[in-house]
């Protein structure tokens, strides 16, 4: 990628390196969770306090799906764990960690190639 060349919803690679790394540390948290449970709750965190930072550039995108992906693996968690005692619940949480897993890759990848996750 040519690190000049601005990106479709404003800032520059090279502008934005350090917003750029942080959501990198965020999906690195996000997968990390799967061993400790904690670095979910500090990636959501850091998310919310530098989404500022990010608005109304390309990574503004890459902070929405990274907080939409903790709040619905939590809801689907505690649905799955509340249903747990019934059987459905461990195909709930199944399902549950193939997701969050799948948003982290893809949201991994499309950072690393410059791109949005979408338009907001």
């Amino acid at each position: 990628m040519n690190e000049q060349n601005p990106q479709a919803s404003g800032g520059t690679f090279v502008e934005l390196k350090q917003e750029r790394n942080i959501t990198m540390i965020v999906y690195g948290l996000q997968a990390a969770s799967f061993l400790f449970g904690i670095t979910a709750i500090a990636a959501v965190i850091l998310n919310y306090i530098k989404k500022d930072d990010v608005r109304n550039t390309w990574l503004a995108s890459h902070f929405r799906w990274q907080i939409r992906t903790f709040w619905f693996g939590l809801l689907w968690g505690a649905v799955g764990g509340l249903t747990a005692i019934i059987g459905i619940g461990f195909a709930v949480l199944g399902v549950a960690a193939v997701w969050i897993t799948y948003r982290i890759v893809k949201g991994w990848l499309r950072l690393s190639e410059g791109k949005e996750m979408y338009q907001i």
